[in-house]
């Protein structure tokens, strides 16, 4: 429900609200791929213990993913209008400090804040978009905005590459800031506003203990590397992520309106829709932040020769989430979905058997199978997000959708740095276990010389083959959970839906009186 309109807006006005929301989503991918590729060289200027620079990219994730239901509610609460134009200003302006930060702390701090409005900007213009456009309209808009976030990550490293090369990295930013500008401006002049009169406010505790819970998690197995899995501190970051999550879980099934409907994971089309989402994180997402890292700081290439390179892998985005759309008049988006995992697993496997420093022609085959494979359920994901759920959930269902996605990305790409960390350090050989982790850290950021100046006697190129090794195992790993994930989601999205909501939507009103009852 939406507060009255006086007036219906005109084809013109919706269009260049679509512009608006179409220019903040393609400024996010930015934000991400263009750091990835800058890294070796924001390492030069800025300095940093490995663990500050895997916050350049986990801190703007990890806010972004853990803030998305609480910007939805407060869109929702205060006004979808408000909301999209505070996150895109401060998006601008905190994207604008970036490029002014004097050291890698109060980077990875901007960072964080570049999350936040990110959030704020991503939900309140989806929800503008929601109820600017009905029907068949809104999902072209939405498949739209999507595509806008595909040209964001297929043009994004060269981009950034070209930029870097010419004026410096702190210059990646200042598309995003133009960008951010013209989604502002355009917000600012053509959004109308709407809010939902019964939305009761934010659920506080539980957007606490959610981020709190992320925040800790990541924390904790970024710091694990550094000093061991052992340490007291790590392990109490992780035993308080798990308290916290557990303490969501209860809050969430006793507050009045929740941020997160538990009942909703009832529906085994729905969880289906969950793992989908995750999916792209380890199949896809991370190798859009180690890839740059590995081709320009461990085999030298440059920016501009590492940017070439990533659209191999993220061109697919621009046509094939269309062609998979069209391919749903033959085959079943399960079907759909779990071909893409397989092809994409088949792209990592043959990923892992090219050795570091090959020849970049031997990169572009692999690099365009995962492209292709994750193309195809990326165009299905958000329309199935609310087809698995009933009609009047489906607002709530996207912003778990889109949480589970963002927020998985970033505990995904702490967890694989991780791994590849512990890789590395296996392959090394060294006795010190403290010079071993602190070079392990240190080629996971792409700073090879300071890993070849912190084991002399080791030399560069024994350095390149530990790492390649390690990366090519690395990508088994990521092999076996997409092929596994595949099966998962195939099976579960391709339970017959008449059947299973039923069964379910009667499950889920029984629990609904119950919690009514238990509140009266």
């Amino acid at each position: 429900m939406t507060s009255p309109q006086t007036k219906a807006a005109s084809a013109t006005e919706k269009f260049f609200v679509l512009v608006a929301v179409c220019c903040a989503a393609a400024a996010m991918p930015l934000t991400f791929t263009g750091p990835a590729v800058a890294l070796p060289a924001i390492s030069r200027t800025l300095g940093g213990s490995p663990l500050a620079l895997n916050w350049v990219t986990n801190a703007f994730m990890l806010t972004f993913g853990s803030c998305l239901m609480a910007s939805g509610a407060l869109a929702d609460s205060f006004g979808r209008r408000l909301i999209f134009l505070s996150g895109v200003g401060c998006f601008a302006l905190f994207s604008a400090g970036l490029a002014l930060a004097g050291d890698i702390v109060w980077f990875d701090i901007l960072r964080a804040l570049q999350g936040l409005g990110a959030a704020a900007a991503f939900s309140g213009g989806m929800a503008s978009l929601a109820q600017e456009f009905d029907g068949a309209a809104r999902m072209r808009a939405f498949s739209i905005v999507g595509s806008s976030f595909g040209v964001g990550l297929a043009f994004g490293p060269i981009a950034s590459g070209l930029m870097i090369d010419a004026f410096g990295w702190p210059s990646i930013f200042v598309l995003v800031v133009a960008l951010a500008l013209l989604a502002l401006g355009l917000g600012a002049y053509f959004l109308r506003e709407s809010k939902d009169p019964d939305a009761a406010g934010l659920d506080w505790p539980g957007a606490l203990s959610f981020t709190l819970a992320l925040t800790l998690f990541t924390y904790g197995v970024l710091r694990a590397p550094e000093t061991g899995w052992s340490d007291p501190l790590v392990v109490a970051l992780l035993v308080g992520a798990a308290s916290f999550f557990l303490a969501f879980g209860i809050i969430e099934r006793i507050v009045k309106r929740p941020m997160l409907d538990l009942s909703l994971f009832r529906y085994p089309r729905f969880v289906g829709v969950q793992l989908l989402a995750a999916a792209p994180a380890y199949a896809f997402v991370v190798l859009l932040i180690l890839l740059p890292i590995r081709f320009v700081g461990i085999e030298g290439m440059s920016e501009i020769a590492a940017g070439r390179m990533m659209i191999a892998l993220s061109a697919p985005l621009l046509i094939l989430p269309i062609v998979a759309g069209l391919l749903t008049r033959w085959f079943s988006p399960a079907t759909i979905c779990g071909a893409g995992l397989v092809i994409s697993a088949a792209g990592l496997f043959w990923l892992s058997h090219v050795t570091a420093g090959s020849a970049p022609s031997a990169l572009i085959g692999p690099l365009l199978t995962i492209g292709v494979g994750i193309s195809l359920p990326w165009g299905l994901m958000d329309g199935l997000a609310v087809s698995v759920v009933p009609k009047e959930r489906a607002g709530m269902a996207t912003g778990i959708f889109s949480t589970t996605r963002v927020a998985g990305e970033g505990v995904a790409l702490a967890v694989v740095s991780a791994v590849l960390s512990a890789l590395i350090q296996s392959k090394l050989g060294i006795s010190a276990a403290e010079r071993a982790s602190t070079t392990a850290q240190q080629l996971v950021t792409g700073n090879l010389a300071a890993a070849a100046s912190n084991v002399p006697a080791i030399g560069y190129e024994a350095l390149i083959q530990d790492y390649g090794h390690a990366f090519n195992t690395l990508l088994w790993f990521l092999t076996a959970i997409t092929v596994v994930t595949a099966i998962v989601v195939f099976s579960f999205l391709g339970r017959a839906p008449s059947t299973v909501t039923v069964e379910d939507a009667d499950q889920l009103q029984e629990d609904e009186e119950t919690l009514r009852t238990s509140k009266a």
